[in-house]
């Protein structure tokens, strides 16, 4: 065995809610490494503004919160994955309080009402929050958590580039070590991607950078299935701002009576929806979508100012802020608004377990495909997601490691063949093409015509990208690079297969479900 591998009973590439979550609960049984590409909390986790949903209100149920869901997944959801993850609701919260997130509470309880946010889809006021800063309460505690327990590693600047299989069994994964320019072998008993999304592929999204696509497009190089790739929602309302490259304003705005206008004043949403600004993602994303083009607008507005300061101040405190930043005042005038990539509703197939189609490999959070959301995820329902699936992945691993077979020795990552690289504007170049050509033919509305296109320049750009990655040195950005020139092929090869308009894909070809199949997963099994 070499000197430069690393050896844990589990390794967990990300760094989020999910990612965090499973160590924590792994850590008092077993050594576990953490692979995280920035900084641990520069994620997707930490940027969440708007909540975790759980029944908590006396006058909601598990039933109704169970009905929405399904409702909203436009009859994609799996109606067992969705009653497994509701009911485990109120638990995951109290283990969240447990730790010590600090929601916010209800200014006139006695210390153990908590504040409930109603958005887009839910029936009920069931979104729990920490202010308008929810994500950074839970990854910040988590994080403080992590670190302070002696049986967690955490390895920050380090990408992951494949996964390391033998017979079958997953075993490890290289990582690329960003600070140290080199490639290290990771050996474990039992791997999980918790690596989030695939937003980047898009020119305009919410995400952070770090969201290419890396475990979707690990878990298919290893043999994994994956699923409902075309489904990606588009958050209706980030703002619009030239230096403002992925701010969201959070849906919780439309919930508290937050008014999409066209630049004229008037309100659009209730020629669309019964719902207006509280219809689902989708809708709401493509209405916007239409009046934009209609009008040939870059933005629409949005107006919370008639709710006046004191409440916009107290309620959205980090977002009036960061608003006042770019030079609007919530409180007195509406914003900017325009759709951006938010959320990968499809992903890597798994159980309920989290297990993937390769022994000991496991998927949680956004990187999967569990069934919960369908063909539109409902506001909120990742957060508890996340926490609901660490905590299954965590019993069924636990279960599973007295009896893994014991490791093989791994080879080294061999540069021997490669050079380094004096054309990096290939890099740059292709990441630009993809993103816009995706953005005009793979977005919010679609046809086929379009995503051939698509698929043809997918294809070329993917055998230049291959070539280059096969001759030269590896970096951060040729390994995002590959992984996102995959996952827009994954995206495009399933939106092809869908002939119907369904949840979070529509198209003007077929733009209704369609009438004679019943609805269906998009699933992709590699060659």
């Amino acid at each position: 065995m070499t000197i430069d591998q690393h050896q844990s009973d589990v390794l967990i590439i990300g760094s989020g809610a999910s990612g965090l979550s499973l160590a924590l609960q792994l850590a008092g049984h077993a050594h576990v490494a953490v692979i995280s590409k920035a900084d641990v909390k520069e994620g997707a986790t930490f940027y969440a503004q708007g909540g975790v949903s759980a029944v908590l209100d006396a006058e909601d149920s598990v039933e109704s919160h169970i009905n929405d869901t399904i409702d909203t997944g436009c009859g994609l959801c799996k109606s067992d994955v969705v009653e497994f993850v509701v009911e485990n609701g109120r638990k995951s919260i109290g283990w969240l309080i447990d730790l010590g997130v600090n929601f916010t509470r209800l200014p006139e309880s006695d210390g153990q009402e908590f504040h409930l946010h109603q958005e887009g889809g839910h029936s009920h006021r069931r979104v729990l929050h920490a202010a308008d800063s929810t994500g950074k309460a839970i990854e910040s505690t988590l994080e403080n958590r992590t670190r302070a327990h002696s049986n967690i590693e955490l390895f920050e600047f380090h990408t992951s580039l494949d996964l390391i299989s033998r017979d079958g069994r997953c075993v490890g994964a290289y990582v690329y070590d960003q600070v140290n320019d080199r490639v290290r072998v990771f050996r474990s008993r039992c791997t999980v991607l918790a690596t989030g999304g695939a937003g980047k592929v898009y020119l305009y999204t919410s995400n952070p950078d770090i969201c290419t696509g890396d475990g979707i497009a690990m878990a298919w190089r290893a043999g994994c299935r994956v699923a409902n790739m075309e489904f990606v929602q588009f958050h209706p309302t980030c703002l619009y701002h030239q230096e403002a490259k992925s701010f969201l304003i959070s849906e919780a705005l439309r919930g508290e009576g937050a008014q999409l206008l066209l630049p004229d004043g008037s309100r659009f949403m209730e020629k669309f929806d019964a719902r207006g600004e509280l219809a689902p993602r989708d809708v709401v994303a493509r209405a916007i979508d239409h009046e934009m083009k209609r009008l040939g607008s870059d933005y629409v507005y949005l107006d919370i100012s008639h709710r006046g300061e004191d409440f916009v101040i107290d309620h959205f405190p980090a977002i009036y802020a960061r608003c006042i930043q770019y030079g609007f005042d919530l409180t007195r005038e509406a914003i900017p608004v325009v759709p951006a990539a938010h959320y990968t509703c499809g992903g890597v197939v798994i159980d309920k377990n989290g297990r993937t189609d390769v022994e000991a490999l496991y998927a949680i959070g956004e990187v999967s495909y569990s069934g919960l959301h369908g063909a539109n995820r409902m506001a909120s329902n990742s957060l508890l997601e996340c926490v609901v699936f660490a905590h299954a992945a965590y019993k069924d691993i636990r279960r599973n490691l007295d009896h893994a077979a014991p490791l093989p020795s791994l080879p080294e990552w061999d540069e021997s063949q490669v050079a380094d690289s004096d054309e990096e504007v290939v890099v740059s170049h292709n990441w630009d093409e993809i993103r816009r050509f995706m953005w005009d033919y793979v977005g919010i509305v679609r046809t086929d015509k379009r995503l051939q296109r698509a698929k043809h320049r997918i294809r070329l750009l993917q055998d230049e990208i291959y070539e280059y990655y096969g001759n030269f040195r590896i970096n951060n950005d040729l390994i995002e690079l590959r992984n996102l020139s995959l996952v827009a092929d994954l995206i495009i090869e399933s939106a092809l297969r869908r002939k119907e308009s369904r949840g979070l894909h529509y198209t003007l070809d077929y733009p209704a479900p369609d009438p004679g199949v019943p609805a269906r997963d998009t699933v992709l099994q590699p060659e």
